[in-house]
């Protein structure tokens, strides 16, 4: 059971790779730390990746001992499912309502044996696999979530049972209610991450209409070994593709959709996935249509080199639109800048759009902190304090101060915690109680 009071150092709102690095930073000094996530695990949007650039290592082996990391940090409180609903401000700093969302499965006794997984009768699609694969109406989350438990998709079930009788723990229990806690802290940090454009945002693009032009995400996860096909296939009828091209800028540098910023990941990864579909797929042809390449990190550049030198086609052109054969296979038409703006028309068997970052949340009404023009977190001094707001007391790390890659989340994920460290230092006082004495008053987390 989670208790009605919780009192910590400092409370971070989302739990991906940002708001990990930021609460192992901070507990490893000692502070006690609530890290609330809405989504039932952590991880955030990196687990579902594959591979990170420009090191091909894999996704899952750098974010799963973090999430482990988190899980049993004796100075972390660990809140998934949760959501946080206002904040109060105080002389002590802050109060934060908490709804904890119900599992309808007891945490405390659920072992994640999916025993009810396999009972259960009813499919649905799965969004941590983008809605291509599926997951049964009570489910663990997916293969390395954190916490390892179930929940049951109360939309979806239809009340018949067998996953409470095929329990062996007896863990299922239909009756919870969300259970509403306070949470007090003397500092925020806001990790509340990004989602990417809509693929159907540029209609002309036919994402959404045509089954064969998918997002980069959907890409990522047909490349994950824990994907829904376990190999790249294209979607309409699961055939290997012997064509496949990238459209860059398919949802950032556009003032018709509202963004008009380079959401800076977009290339990285469109390379990222082409050398490693030309590794699962030897005889694809694979081409990246672009209008600009930009490739400024370390090692960034040879990567892309790397890339050009695999056989990666890189046509520099503007695509106008995508259109569909009478067999699926999606029709590009596009302007070849460098052979004097002649407009052809080539056909692929499938067609990735490489769409920019989002801010996913706004924090002016709950948390009162302002965004900038662009969406994203507003931090006054970006040179010097890049994850500072306006706000004494708040802070702001990874992707919900504005687009960035895995490595620089990190790098702002241990800012924002030295930021809020230097903050609670510089404000303590007669306040050190909740640092001093915190195994007496931790709680075990409903999570």
């Amino acid at each position: 059971m989670v208790q009605e009071k919780i009192r910590v150092d400092t409370l971070v709102v989302g739990g991906g790779i940002a708001g990990m690095q930021s609460a192992l930073d901070l507990a490893d000094q000692g502070y006690q730390v609530a890290l609330v996530e809405r989504d039932p695990s952590i991880g955030g949007k990196m687990i579902q990746l594959s591979k990170v650039f420009p090191t091909l290592d894999c996704c899952s082996c750098i974010t799963t001992p973090k999430m482990s990391a988190v899980a049993h940090h004796e100075n972390i409180q660990l809140f998934t499912y949760c959501e946080i609903q206002a904040i109060e401000e105080n002389d002590q700093g802050f109060v934060s309502n908490a709804l904890q969302k119900p599992r309808y499965v007891d945490v405390d006794t659920c072992t994640g044996c999916r025993q009810c997984e396999y009972a259960c009768p009813i499919d649905v699609p799965h969004p941590f696999d983008r809605y291509l694969g599926a997951h049964r109406a009570a489910y663990v989350p997916f293969s390395t979530a954190v916490p390892q438990k179930a929940l049951i998709d109360m939309e979806n079930c239809i009340l018949c049972g067998k996953c409470q009788r095929g329990c062996p723990a007896n863990s299922i229990d239909f009756t919870q209610k969300e259970q509403p806690f306070e949470i007090e802290s003397r500092a925020i940090i806001l990790a509340t991450g990004f989602e990417i454009t809509p693929p159907d945002a540029k209609k002309e693009y036919g994402a959404g209409q045509f089954h064969n032009v998918v997002d980069a995400l959907v890409m990522e996860r047909l490349l994950a070994p824990t994907g829904p096909y376990g190999h790249v296939l294209r979607p309409s009828d699961g055939k290997e593709p012997d064509s496949i091209a990238y459209v860059q800028c398919a949802g950032s540098r556009d003032k018709t959709l509202g963004v008009e910023y380079c959401s800076r990941v977009c290339c990285m990864y469109a390379i990222k996935q082409a050398m490693l579909i030309s590794g699962a797929l030897p005889l694809a042809d694979i081409t990246i249509y672009y209008m600009d390449i930009r490739t400024f990190g370390k090692g960034y550049d040879q990567f892309y080199q790397t890339a050009q030198a695999m056989g990666i086609e890189f046509v520099k052109g503007k695509v106008a639109r995508i259109n569909e054969d009478e067999n699926q296979n999606p029709v590009v038409r596009v302007e070849m800048i460098d052979e004097g703006s002649k407009v052809v028309e080539r056909m692929h068997d499938m067609v990735v759009l490489s769409v920019g970052m989002l801010p996913c949340y706004d924090p002016q009404p709950i948390f009162g902190v302002r965004s900038a023009e662009d969406g994203f977190v507003l931090t006054p001094s970006i040179n010097m304090a890049p994850c500072v707001t306006e706000h004494p007391g708040i802070f702001v790390s990874g992707t919900a101060a504005g687009p960035m890659d895995i490595v620089d989340s990190i790098v702002l994920a241990g800012a924002a915690s030295a930021e809020a460290a230097a903050y609670l230092e510089a404000n303590d006082g007669n306040r050190r109680s909740v640092k001093s004495t915190t195994n007496a008053a931790r709680v075990t987390a409903h999570a």
